[in-house]
């Protein structure tokens, strides 16, 4: 008779399941890309520049105020923190209605810090106008500054023609412009900062009281509905033509993603660009991940030296560094086949830790690579020394013997007259 299963040893039976597979490599398929609404967007790896998603990337948009990302680097660039500045009665009446602003006051003085926060955090488009003024001399000047850099960057199909996103037909990027924008912008730990606050407070000045402002960015609101925990900075834009627009760095499980959408709408009273920017940034860490696929010091080829000692000609060759690889969640660790590359002539005599060659793994386009390196010292053999002296006495005896041979036989012929 079939002994019936009891209760306890069927959990035991699927909890033991579980924890097989859990630590197996199988590993579920990829989910699907999303379908946005956005007209434009972009996910890329920070690290690689890998694109994991794309959506007429490379049309030109209206970038609308994620423009302000350029100014702001400029400013950190050529401004120090501190230096007052002052604003001029162009600067602050220049802005069209409709576009958002800081009430800044002819005449009134701010730090290029309290200016970089009216930008980056309330997106003020006067604050903008008064740094550009500042740093270039003019408006028009600065304009060209930041012309310069995209070119600079290799950001061809972008032109500016305003320091702040103001619409014009000839102001315009692509997504992964702005992606490739945001990833230089990030190097800089103050943008980093600045662009990740939540809110500000600007200090009352020689014209205007206290300013305090929330960020346009729901993403970074805890409080928000809209709130993503790993999003680190951003920053929005929106004009009519443009449509709603952002652009955002996230980061999770060693992983920083760059995320851009353009042409976004509003959606049952939801701004797509948040909504549609969560969305990129899950598919990326739902389907990515950093992996370690090879360890340091992994034994990863044996090779027999030449010329090699019996005892040390045998000889490990080990990995110099960690390789970690963006690899697609759905890749199995033995699908990836390593590339060995040696050096020529490789004889002793060797030191442990000579590099001997390099080891590489190209995945999804990307190469990967470290040293290989001696796991031991191997000693020269004194064999071929003592067969090479060997060699050399018998040559030497040789030439001896043939020497008095031939002199021996020379005068015998002599003696005999011949």
């Amino acid at each position: 008779m079939k002994q019936k299963l009891t209760f306890p040893k069927q959990m035991i039976i699927l909890m033991a399941a579980f924890f097989i597979l859990l630590n197996s490599s199988f590993v579920f398929a990829a989910s699907e890309p999303p379908e946005l609404i956005s007209q434009a967007a972009i996910l890329l790896d920070n690290k690689t520049d890998k694109i994991l998603y794309e959506k007429k990337a490379n049309e030109k948009m209206y970038p609308a105020s994620t423009t302000k990302i350029v100014t702001a680097i400029l400013a950190l660039e050529h401004c120090d923190l501190n230096e007052t500045v002052t604003v001029s009665y162009d600067a602050a009446m220049s802005i069209p209605d409709g576009y958002s602003s800081a009430s800044l006051q002819v005449g009134e003085q701010l730090t290029v810090e309290q200016l970089l926060q009216l930008l980056l955090v309330h997106s003020a488009n006067d604050a903008a106008n008064v740094l550009a003024e500042h740093i270039g001399g003019s408006i028009e000047s600065f304009v060209s500054m930041m012309n310069t850099k995209t070119n600079e960057l290799g950001l061809l199909n972008t032109h500016f023609t305003n320091a702040f996103g103001m619409h014009d037909d000839n102001h315009y990027t692509t997504a992964q412009d702005l992606a490739k924008m945001m990833q230089y912008c990030i190097q800089n730990e103050e943008f980093r900062k600045l662009a990740g606050k939540a809110s500000c407070s600007i200090p009352a000045t020689n014209k205007y009281g206290v300013r305090k402002y929330t960020s346009t960015n729901e993403l970074i609101l805890p409080n928000s509905r809209n709130y993503y925990p790993y999003l680190t900075c951003g920053k929005t834009g929106y004009t009519s033509q443009a449509g709603d627009c952002l652009v955002s760095c996230s980061y999770k499980d060693n992983l920083e993603l760059i995320g851009v959408v353009l042409g976004g709408k509003t959606v049952n009273g939801t701004s797509t660009r948040f909504s549609e920017t969560k969305t990129l940034l899950d598919y990326g860490y739902d389907n990515y991940s950093i992996k370690t696929i090879l360890n340091q010091n992994d034994n990863v080829s044996q090779i027999e030296v030449k010329k090699g000692t019996k005892d040390t000609k045998n000889l490990d060759l080990l990995a110099a560094s960690s390789i970690d690889a963006l690899v697609d969640n759905s890749l199995l660790r033995s699908e990836l086949t390593p590339t060995i590359t040696l050096k020529e002539k490789i004889q002793a005599p060797i030191e442990q830790g000579d590099s001997l060659g390099i080891v590489s793994y190209t995945i999804d386009g990307l190469e990967y690579k470290t040293d290989l390196i001696a796991s031991h010292t191997v000693e020269k053999s004194k064999l071929f020394q003592y067969l090479i002296e060997i060699s050399i006495g018998i040559l030497i005896v040789l030439l001896v013997y043939f020497r008095f041979f031939h002199r021996k036989k020379t005068n015998v012929y002599e003696f005999r007259g011949y």
